[in-house]
Order: structure tokens, then C-alpha cells, then sequence
């Protein structure tokens, strides 16, 4: 499988500001992959620093100036990823309540709901909840909202989607977290978070959206919600996205049954 992965995104920063950026592929791959990325201000070349985070999450961090900042990132991927190992306290840390996942509010909900369901079943069943239960409204969420507000507005995107299955997992003590991807498929093109969830010795992807095939999803970042993986974190002076503009293709698109098991590879 041979997939495609850009991000152009600019950027203005309106006094000097610190930049960590996660929008490179993660570094697990056991097939190749092919990649460039350029930062620029006003025309000239930003030095860029890599520095590793969890479950192969690879973050670049540079300081800019006021003014347009430029990112430019490119990426051919050749095969598959390989799973991030399993660190025994992922059990712990991907049970716990976290800010945008508030497990321990919907935990009495997740019981009610899903009682007596487990493996395959458990997560078709949540999936499918989540999925009917939330109309998908770009703009209808603030950067600030969790999955408790995600199930009062009954709308959002699909980190929205993404928190409230997480929470609702956590609530049942289902270990999940959320992954940033770029997902041959979704229309409308952006970024795209899923979630994973632990089941039967093995991580497997939960996308209540159903807007693009888990199969050719591309890992970039892992963590317990999106305070983890957003595509850019600032220190420093106010930033502005001033444009966005994201692709991800794939040779073949394939064909996912939303109630099959799927590892992100």
C-alpha cells in the first residue's frame, strides 16, 4: 500500500512565538517512507529541531518571529506501520479520565448503555452509538469541548467523535486513546483523529464517523485526547492559521467493514 500525505499550512504569528508541530508521520514504519518538510518566515528558512514523544509521536519545534509562517510537509509511505509497543502503564494511563475524556461523568451512561458487551461487539456497539447519536457540523465545537459536551450538543468533528467513544470506553475501564492520522478518503480533506481502544491483546481502531477507510489511515500522533496531538501547539505570541490545506491518497482505496477488528497501519 502506498500512500500520500501533505500538509501546507501558514500561519500568522503576531510577536515571537515558541512552535511544536506534529504533523510528520510516526516513527514506526516497517516499510519506508519518503518525506520533506520546510518551514519558512518572510522567505527564509526556519531551523527546525525533532525531538521524539510517545508511541513513535514525532514533534518539530522552532522559534519564529511576527509575521507568515510557512509549513510545508510531504510524505510517500511504502507498507505498513508497525504497533507501538505496549508499555504496561498504557493499561493505567488510557483508563484514566483525562481533560477532553471525562470517563469517570460518563461511566454511569457507558454501563447503562453497553452492559454485558465485550470485544468485537463492544466496540461495533459504541461506534454505532456514538455515530447515530452525534451529528457531524464542522465549526459546531470550540477548541475547549470534552465529550460530556460533545453528548449534550449532540453534534461536532471527529476529535468530538473521537473523545466521546474514548470516554465511554474509559468508562467501562476499556483502555483507549485518540490518534491523529492523515486519512486517505475523508472528504472534507483535514487532519483526522480516531480512536483506539485495547481489546483482545491488541489496539484496534474506533472511527464513529465512518468518513474514510481505517485500512489506509497513517499515524502521526498518540495520546490520551487531542491536548496530546494537535497539529500545533504555540508558546508565546498569538497565532492565526491563515490557511490549511491537507491531502492524503492511497494506490487502492479499500473497502471497511465498520464491524470488522482494524489496526492502524
Amino acid at each position: 500500500m502506498r500512500r500520500h500525505a501533505s500538509a501546507l499550512l501558514e500561519f500568522d504569528v503576531a510577536a515571537p512565538a515558541e512552535f511544536v508541530l506534529s504533523v510528520a508521520v510516526a516513527r514506526l514504519h516497517d516499510g519506508s517512507v519518503d518525506e520533506s518538510l520546510v518551514i519558512t518566515q518572510n522567505g527564509s528558512l526556519v531551523e527546525v529541531r525533532e525531538i521524539d514523544d510517545r508511541h513513535g509521536t514525532r514533534l518539530h519545534l522552532c522559534s519564529v518571529d511576527a509575521g507568515r509562517v510557512t509549513v510545508d510537509y510531504r510524505a510517500v509511505v511504502e507498507g505498513r506501520l508497525a504497533p507501538p509497543e505496549l508499555d504496561e502503564i498504557d493499561l493505567v494511563r488510557y483508563r484514566r479520565p483525562s481533560r477532553y475524556c471525562e470517563s469517570d461523568t460518563l461511566s454511569p451512561t457507558a454501563r447503562a448503555e453497553f452492559r454485558g458487551l465485550v470485544g468485537r461487539d463492544l466496540l461495533a456497539a459504541v461506534s454505532s452509538w456514538v455515530g447515530s447519536h452525534l451529528a457531524y457540523v464542522p465549526g459546531a465545537s470550540a477548541p475547549t469541548d470534552g465529550a460530556v459536551q460533545t453528548l449534550l450538543d449532540r453534534q461536532g468533528v471527529c476529535r468530538d467523535y473521537a473523545h466521546l467513544v474514548i470516554a465511554l470506553l474509559r468508562g467501562l475501564d476499556v483502555p483507549a486513546r485518540l490518534v491523529s492520522v492523515y486519512a486517505p478518503g475523508l472528504s472534507p480533506m483535514d487532519f483526522h483523529a480516531v480512536a483506539e481502544a485495547w481489546v483482545d491483546g491488541e489496539w484496534h481502531v474506533v472511527d464513529a464517523t465512518a468518513l474514510a477507510p481505517r485500512q489506509s489511515l497513517v499515524r502521526i500522533a498518540t495520546g490520551r485526547d487531542a491536548s496530546d496531538t494537535a497539529f500545533l501547539s504555540s508558546l508565546g505570541g498569538a497565532v492565526t492559521v491563515a490557511s490549511m490545506r491537507v491531502t492524503a491518497v492511497v494506490d487502492e482505496l479499500p473497502t471497511d467493514d465498520v464491524t470488522s477488528f482494524v489496526s492502524l497501519g
